[in-house]
C-alpha cells in the first residue's frame, strides 16, 4: 500500500510503502473490543478492602450488663457502631486485571492501524520544527487540517521540541512508537505517523 508522505505544513514530501500485513487488514469489531476492554480493565487498580468485624482485634467479651446499665445491650467492641469496630458492608478486595493472548493484542493493534489507514492516517516526514513554540505549531496543525483530536506517533523517541510545543495544545497527544496502542489510536480522529514510526511499527510485528 503506497501512501503519500507530507510535511508538517501539509506539503508533499514523497511517498512510502506500507506493509499490507500491518496496515492492510480488514478490522474486526470483536477483536478491537477485546483489546480495548483488556487495556481499560488493566488500568484499574486493585480495590483496597476494609476491615470487617472478623478482622478487627478487639475484645469479644460482653463488656456490660444485659440490663440495668442504661445503655444498649452490646455483645462486644467489634460492632460497627463503635469507634475502632469493624466496617459494616465495606469494600472487598477485588482484582480487575484480565489476561489476553499476545497474538490477539498484536492483531488488535494491526487492525487499529488498518482502520486508520482506510480513513484518518497521515504519514509525515519528520517532526522537526523551525520554531518549537506552541502558538506556531498550533497554527501549522490547523493549516494542515489534521482535525481536532490528533495522535502523533514518532520513532524511538519523540522529537523533544515537538513534544514541548504540543504539550499545551488541546486534543493533540504524542507517543513514541513503542507506546502505540489500540485505545489511543481509536480515540483520536487522525493518526499521524512519522517515517521512523512506520519503520518501528513494521519491525515490531515482523521482528
Amino acid at each position: 500500500m503506497k501512501v503519500q508522505v507530507l510535511n508538517l505544513d501539509g506539503s508533499a514530501a514523497g511517498d512510502v510503502e506500507l506493509a499490507d500485513d500491518v496496515f492492510g487488514l480488514e478490522p474486526r469489531a470483536d477483536i478491537l473490543h477485546r483489546v480495548v476492554t483488556w487495556q481499560l480493565e488493566n488500568r484499574r487498580g486493585t480495590a483496597r478492602g476494609a476491615r470487617e468485624r472478623s478482622d478487627v482485634a478487639r475484645t469479644g467479651k460482653k463488656f456490660g450488663r444485659q440490663k440495668g446499665g442504661g445503655t444498649a445491650r452490646h455483645g462486644d467492641r467489634k460492632a460497627p457502631i463503635f469507634i475502632g469496630g469493624g466496617k459494616a458492608h465495606g469494600p472487598r478486595v477485588r482484582d480487575f486485571s484480565v489476561s489476553l493472548n499476545k497474538k490477539v493484542r498484536a492483531l488488535g493493534l494491526k487492525m487499529a492501524l488498518s482502520s486508520k489507514a482506510k480513513s484518518g492516517l497521515v504519514v509525515i516526514d519528520t517532526l522537526e520544527l523551525n520554531e518549537a513554540k506552541t502558538k506556531a505549531l498550533a497554527g501549522t496543525l490547523a493549516k494542515a487540517g489534521f482535525g481536532k483530536k490528533v495522535l502523533v506517533v514518532d520513532g524511538e523517541q519523540v522529537n523533544e521540541g515537538f513534544a514541548r510545543a504540543a504539550r499545551n495544545i488541546v486534543g493533540v497527544n504524542v507517543l513514541p512508537a513503542i507506546g502505540a496502542n489500540v485505545y489511543d489510536i481509536l480515540k483520536h480522529d487522525t493518526l499521524v505517523l512519522t517515517r521512523a514510526a512506520v519503520e518501528k511499527l513494521e519491525a515490531r510485528f515482523n521482528g
